[in-house]
């Protein structure tokens, strides 16, 4: 039963977590009406803890910064690659193109770093409301108008907005309504992943390290990240062909069978005892056809979702909150939530995600990014700036050709199929 009276806002959004808060908070310094509704009661587990550097600005305009700061969380000063045989390359510093503070980031867990950003927002003025489950997007043909919601007693009500902001994650709401999802056609991935205590960290700066470690014959590769309290997260990421296909049965007899093929996280693990359960996930690459519509605009991982490889995923969602808040905020002002002043960004967007993609594919190719920075020495620059999430700048795009040079030839000698970005 539907309860009447509907209640209003200015700006829905449905999900709580970074992109949710991030358009939740910039809406809310406007001074428009926000609620943000936030399915959990309590701690949120969700995986994607290693951030980019470039998450400093949109936290730094949340007004969070400075509790992130002042957090227990682990610091993270670079990226390293170790090869299948256990070799490890140099660390990709951050600090190397940019002095700045903002080059140093943050290992987080999620719980922790999602209920800071939704208490941000609510002292920002933000109506949070937990325990709210979205069950459907209200629409009148391409116009969303509200949402309905059941609470955690079976009640079911709705609510009223002028604009809905779907910052439901993988569930996306909206792409699933409107048949707007596209899987990549080239990242047909799964991943299984626990946690450990007391495994070996990098000495000094190299503390907080992410390390993508590649396993036997570049089958897949395994994350490993240091987080405070002497956790780590480590996860194996593969085609979901080979990581579930004949032969396999347990996620933690094939996370064990994948281990001893990846000697560089086997040594690191030893000291240590694992502490969590297994997880996994399957086929995770994605976008939507399109961002928005009239009265309605995706964010984060309702919109879309490139690999875990770069750790991009907290960054964009981040990010799209950011650019999102703005067309919002400004269409509010014009009088106009169109769909193509809501989803203004989308074409800056895309563009960003795409240089990210196009790292993402020649990692899947098998690209040595130690052999491509020898060749080209003057490209490193411009690795590290989309290593640390610099990808709004049409400046990196010096990289493209050179690296897709390199991709080709990857592609021909292995039989695979070049994919272009």
């Amino acid at each position: 039963m539907v309860h009447a009276i509907p209640k209003r806002v200015q700006v829905l959004v449905i999900g709580g977590g970074p992109a949710g808060a991030a358009v939740g908070t910039l809406c809310a310094q406007a001074g428009l009406s926000v609620q943000i509704l936030e399915r959990e009661k309590g701690p949120r587990f969700h995986i994607g803890e290693s951030l980019m550097p470039d998450t400093y600005w949109t936290l730094k305009r949340l007004g969070v910064l400075d509790k992130v700061k002042a957090s227990r969380f682990q610091k993270k000063y670079s990226v390293q690659f170790v090869a299948e045989s256990g070799k490890e390359s140099q660390p990709f510093y951050f600090f190397e193109n940019n002095p700045h503070e903002a080059a140093q980031t943050w290992q987080v867990v999620r719980e922790e770093f999602d209920a800071m950003l939704l208490d941000n927002a609510k002292e920002y003025g933000a109506e949070v409301s937990y325990g709210l489950r979205a069950m459907d997007v209200l629409m009148d043909g391409d116009r969303a108008y509200g949402v309905r919601v059941r609470d955690q007693d079976g009640k079911e009500r709705d609510i009223l907005a002028d604009t809905v902001v779907d910052a439901t994650g993988q569930s996306s709401l909206i792409m699933n309504k409107l048949n707007l999802k596209m899987s990549d056609p080239y990242l047909k991935k799964a991943s299984i992943w626990t946690y450990y205590k007391g495994a070996a960290r990098e000495p000094g700066l190299d503390e907080g390290a992410t390390l993508v470690c590649a396993t036997k014959d570049k089958k897949g590769w395994f994350w490993y990240i240091p987080q405070h309290d002497d956790t780590l997260s480590v996860g194996v990421v593969s085609s979901m062909d080979y990581l579930f296909g004949p032969g396999r049965s347990s996620l933690e007899e094939t996370f064990q069978q994948e281990l001893e093929r990846c000697p560089g996280v086997l040594k690191r693990i030893s000291t240590g005892q694992r502490v969590g359960p297994f997880y996994s996930t399957k086929d995770f690459s994605y976008r939507s056809k399109r961002i928005s519509g009239q009265g309605w605009v995706l964010v984060g991982d309702a919109f879309g979702f490139l690999d875990p490889i770069y750790s991009s995923g907290v960054f964009l969602a981040l990010k799209s909150g950011e650019l999102a808040a703005d067309s919002i905020v400004k269409g509010f002002d014009q009088g106009d939530l169109s769909g193509s002043t809501l989803g203004a960004w989308e074409g800056d967007f895309l563009k960003g995600m795409n240089r990210m993609k196009r790292l993402v594919y020649a990692f899947y190719e098998g690209f040595n990014f130690g052999a491509f920075v020898r060749k080209h020495p003057t490209m490193k620059r411009h690795i590290i700036d989309l290593l640390v999430g610099d990808l709004f700048k049409d400046a990196v795009d010096e990289v493209a050709e050179p690296m897709d040079e390199m991709r080709r030839e990857l592609c021909e000698a292995s039989g695979m199929t070049f994919a272009e970005v």
